[in-house]
């Protein structure tokens, strides 16, 4: 049992700096190691918290920056344990963090998002009912694609033939384009659901794409809301490559639809922290398209990093107000901004195959106006592995658009097709 008196009251702030009655200085707590961990620490620690780090990895990335590791698996009960002792709040930078844990921490500490709304992101089954269920509750909602789940072979047989070809995608661990295939007939279909074990799937109607978006919203205990502007992503083999924004990025109406519809999510939700939900706009014939709703991320997401460099106000910093029960101010977008993902392959791109890794050009690149750079702390470079990012920002879209792609050159990304639009934010 916690010693009485030791941490603040359940629902009152957690001031930046505060001494504890125990002598001990205030402590915000995160499930997880990896990058977004990471910037979630340096976050709190900018603005006075202590922080304690609970991942197994000695060398995680969040880890290394912390004021403590506690280095246990994630239902560790010592582990939690330990965890409890050091925080008043507690987060997670993740969503397949075993929900059972943070059910137990819930149950001494203020968890946000709680295990409930975790949950519901760690399965697609659970996730598109919440948007179906959604989409039936409020004008403002955006329905998912036609979708059905499939966990028996009852299920499969049933399938609707309007959802072929379609993409199976297992219901649980599948992110960043992993866990999932594209069928273009029921034998197919059956075939790749042999492949993937029989586990539980949903299988969603192809559609034609013509943009992807996402919307960031942060949601405090009292219900009040705050969101980052729609952001328009480009992904690559199923993993986030560019991520847009700026006053033009997207037309008005799509943007705010995308808007009120994350809003209405977070609030059947009752959710507390930093969520992302992404879109896809398909190509119905319309001038814009029509929004249909994908997955959400119960955390801050890799298209929200723009807003380290390009708003007043951070997600990272927005998930440390939310856990600490702290005032939501808008962020406000000050310069446009494009996001470029780096991943482990550019550290192979002239090395070829099993060759040794060997650092971009850094020099070179930093030359370039308006480059922020973030590497996150990870010892080797592998291909597909998330190792940092980088952020431009400028005066106006046309002069970042001209560096993003300069940037893109030297590192050897693929060019791509920028949003129109120009002009400041």
């Amino acid at each position: 049992m916690m010693p009485a008196g030791t941490f603040s009251i359940p629902g009152k702030p957690v001031l930046p700096g505060q001494t504890l009655a125990s002598g001990q200085q205030a402590t915000l707590g995160v499930m997880g190691g990896g990058q977004l961990g990471r910037m979630f620490v340096q976050a709190a620690q900018e603005m006075g918290y202590f922080t304690a780090v609970l991942d197994p990895d000695p060398a995680s990335p969040a880890g290394l920056v912390s004021h403590f590791h506690i280095q246990t698996p994630y239902e560790d009960e010592q582990g939690l344990a330990q965890l409890m002792q050091r925080c008043e709040a507690i987060t997670t930078e993740f969503e397949n963090v075993p929900s059972p844990a943070l059910v137990t921490l819930g149950a001494h500490r203020t968890v946000a998002p709680n295990a409930k709304a975790v949950a519901i992101a760690q399965d697609r089954i659970a996730e598109k009912a919440h948007f179906v269920a959604c989409a039936q509750g409020t004008p403002d909602s955006v329905p998912p694609a036609p979708y059905a789940a499939i966990d028996s072979a009852e299920l499969l047989q049933a399938v609707p033939a309007e959802l072929l070809p379609g993409v199976l995608k297992t219901a649980r661990l599948g992110y960043d384009g992993k866990g999932q295939v594209r069928v273009k007939d029921r034998a197919e279909l059956a075939a790749a659901w042999d492949q993937m074990g029989r586990v539980p799937c949903v299988l969603e109607k192809l559609l034609p794409l013509k943009d992807e978006l996402s919307v960031i919203v942060a949601r405090g205990a009292t219900g009040q809301m705050v969101n980052l502007p729609a952001q328009r992503n480009i992904h690559r083999d199923g993993i986030l490559a560019v991520t847009e924004v700026h006053p033009g990025n997207l037309p008005p109406a799509l943007a705010e639809r995308a808007l009120r519809a994350t809003r209405a999510i977070a609030e059947q939700l009752n959710y507390v922290g930093v969520l992302c939900v992404e879109y896809f706009v398909v190509d119905d014939g319309s001038p814009e398209g029509t929004l249909v709703v994908n997955e959400m991320a119960p955390r801050p997401h890799n298209s929200g990093h723009y807003s380290l460099n390009a708003c007043d106000v951070s997600q990272f910093e927005l998930q440390v107000r939310t856990m600490a029960g702290l005032p939501l101010p808008q962020p406000r977008l000050h310069s446009p901004a494009i996001m470029l993902n780096l991943l482990g392959d550019l550290w192979h791109r002239d090395s070829g195959a099993g060759g040794k890794a060997k650092a971009p050009p850094w020099l070179e690149l930093l030359k370039l106006p308006g480059v922020h750079l973030h590497l996150y702390g990870k010892l080797s470079a592998r291909p597909g592995r998330k190792m940092g990012h980088l952020t431009i920002t400028g005066a106006s879209w046309d002069t970042v658009c001209i560096t993003a792609l300069a940037a893109a050159e030297l590192l050897g990304i693929d060019p791509w097709t920028p949003s129109a639009g120009a002009g400041a934010a």
